[in-house]
């Protein structure tokens, strides 16, 4: 059946959106895709509709090949199950919270994993019934406190969450497996290139996961990857730790006067001034900065730490939260550091926090210290005396002073060597399309998921979840693919394979697109036909590079000589085709663009 564009339900728009930062964003409302309902929240018409449903029609072709089982949850869920799991909490402001009228609390869910987990708890007890994948495409809910990017970061987005359910860590290692094979095979179907990187797990707990990123300088995240293969989030990115230094021979650290100091490029200044090295100059690297940082816990709780690390780095907020996530970090205010009188702003050291602080046998009042994995033990500093004006030099990690732990919290810098060894880390940008996670015991744990194993014991089942954002796919696919002229769609997700033409004002014109088209949809061809009367081939070739049908076929003057017009949308290459045979080539073509995905 063909769709005229004189009844299509679509209004394209010939200025950007305000609110509009990428060209996927911009495109996809000025093209009549989506329209803006709210923040962050978009309502899907029918062209957008049709793409996204030729997504999900890839992704459940590859589920189901790879053994998952469609089920469908609702979106609005019960606090209990999430209270048990702690991420009621642990969520913080980033959940959609609400009460019924009777004051049970609900929540609109920004994942399934305690509704799968229960689920096949009530369903399953014994290791026969395992492995099990379950699999849904739904409606997910997060708070975002920025939304941005149209449909790349949204409050309401569309997700595809799988969740596998085995019976020991071998069998989640092979599920694990198959829906990462599987996912790189949805994302080669869409044409979509893809990076897959080492993350962070964040509340969704577990002891590995991965993300798929396609690569792109508008992309928010940020990952690193090495020339030997070595690739993670920014956020999940190790530094490389150096070997401990033998510091038997180093002398003891010494005070020393630092007047106007407070910043590390004074420091470094003031020490070249009043005890210049013998060697070479002192650097920025041969400090130890201590940053103040506020921590907000997901219950609402404060909490100060310090954080050393190399003086010629800074903290990477972003990092810091991906290390400590689900809590939320900021730096410390002033009246926050006033509040603490040990510590002497532009002059804190080791010495009055952490395990360093206080008497033998004293009570543990002190700040947490963290340290940045390269300060090792035998490692020589320059840092902060506590005192104004006042500095340490040659203070010894591991001899001197001892932290709390580490933490990945300094910068990534193009140029640093990968942990692995496999070369100099490069940075690039990219939008998350999915992600893979071994749960492990986390949710079946809290929520009791247990099965009889061959031996008639019960052992906890242990998951693995699996997510594409599938709106969020959509907005790549478009991101990848447009122009300064539109969108351009690939065959297989495109909301017509066919844009069809009718130019002029000659009756037999119309006739004729009316006749082409109707044998195109006779062949499975789907076809958009541009029968408006009174609009203008220029508009009509405006709209029809707006919209990115990828076969644009054009009747219009030509057909006195019984020609139309066939133009590629994706290359712009034209040729003329004798009336006759249209039908045929353009089909063709369709079939076989289809057959590549």
């Amino acid at each position: 059946m063909l769709m005229r564009m004189s009844t299509l339900f679509l209004r394209t728009l010939r200025e950007d959106p305000a609110d509009a930062e990428l060209p996927s964003h911009r495109l996809l409302v000025r093209a009549g895709y989506i329209r803006r309902a709210a923040p962050g929240i978009y309502t899907w018409l029918p062209l957008g509709l049709r793409v996204l449903g030729k997504i999900e029609a890839v992704v459940r072709e590859e589920m189901t090949a790879a053994g998952a089982q469609e089920v469908h949850f609702p979106a609005l869920l019960p606090r209990e199950p999430y209270e048990a799991t702690g991420r009621w909490t642990e969520y913080g402001q980033g959940l959609f919270r609400l009460k019924d009228r009777r004051g049970n609390d609900y929540l609109l869910a920004p994942t399934h994993e305690e509704m799968f987990t229960l689920l096949v708890k009530d369903l399953y007890s014994s290791y026969k019934d395992l492995p099990l994948t379950l699999f849904q495409i739904q409606t997910k809910y997060r708070d975002e406190a920025r939304p941005r990017a149209g449909l790349l970061r949204g409050r309401e987005f569309i997700m595809k969450d799988a969740y596998s359910f085995d019976i020991d860590d071998a069998g989640l290692e092979r599920s694990y497996q198959a829906q990462r094979a599987a996912y790189e095979r949805i994302f080669t179907r869409l044409g979509l290139e893809y990076v897959i990187v080492a993350a962070t797990s964040g509340a969704m707990g577990g002891s590995r996961s991965e993300e798929f990123l396609f690569p792109t300088p508008s992309g928010e995240d940020t990952f690193v990857r090495s020339p030997g293969g070595y690739a993670a989030n920014v956020e999940a990115a190790r530094a490389a730790v150096p070997e401990p230094v033998d510091a038997t021979d180093l002398p003891p650290a010494e005070v020393r006067d630092t007047p106007d100091s407070t910043s590390i490029d004074s420091l470094v200044q003031r020490a070249n001034e009043l005890y210049p090295r013998t060697d070479r100059p002192w650097t920025a690297s041969d400090t130890l900065k201590n940053v103040v940082l506020a921590l907000t816990h997901p219950d609402g709780t404060e909490e100060l730490v310090v954080v050393g690390l190399p003086g010629d780095r800074d903290v990477d907020l972003a990092r810091l939260e991906g290390a400590l996530e689900p809590t939320q970090v900021t730096a410390a205010s002033d009246e926050q550091i006033a509040a603490r009188p040990e510590l002497v702003k532009g002059y804190i050291g080791p010495a009055v926090v952490g395990p360093n602080a206080g008497g033998e046998g004293e009570e543990r009042t002190s700040l947490r210290y963290l340290l940045d994995p390269r300060v090792v033990p035998g490692t020589s500093w320059i840092t902060g005396a506590d005192e104004e004006g006042k500095h340490v030099f040659g203070l010894v990690a591991g001899r001197d002073f001892t932290a709390d732990g580490t933490i990945e919290a300094a910068e990534v810098r193009a140029g640093d060597p990968a942990p692995d060894g496999s070369g100099p880390l490069e940075l690039a940008r990219g939008i998350e399309i999915g992600h893979v996670f071994a749960l492990g015991r986390k949710y079946a744990e809290a929520l009791d998921l247990k099965v009889l194993d061959e031996n008639g014991k019960a052992v906890t089942v242990t998951m693995g979840s699996y997510g594409i954002g599938v709106s969020r796919a959509l907005a790549a696919v478009a991101e990848a693919t447009c122009d300064d002229l539109g969108l351009s769609w690939p065959m297989n997700v495109a909301p017509y394979h066919v844009h069809l033409l009718a130019t002029g004002k000659d009756p037999e014109v119309f006739a004729e697109a009316e006749r082409i088209g109707t044998a195109l949809s006779a062949q499975g061809v789907e076809v958009l036909l541009d029968d408006r009367p009174k609009m203008s081939a220029g508009v009509k070739f405006a709209d029809s590079e707006l919209l990115g049908v990828p076969l644009v076929l054009v009747v219009g003057r030509g057909l006195a000589d019984g020609k139309v017009e066939l133009r590629v949308r994706a290359t712009g290459e034209r040729r003329e085709l004798p009336v006759e045979q249209a039908v045929d080539v353009v089909a063709d073509n369709v079939r076989a663009a289809l057959a590549r995905t």
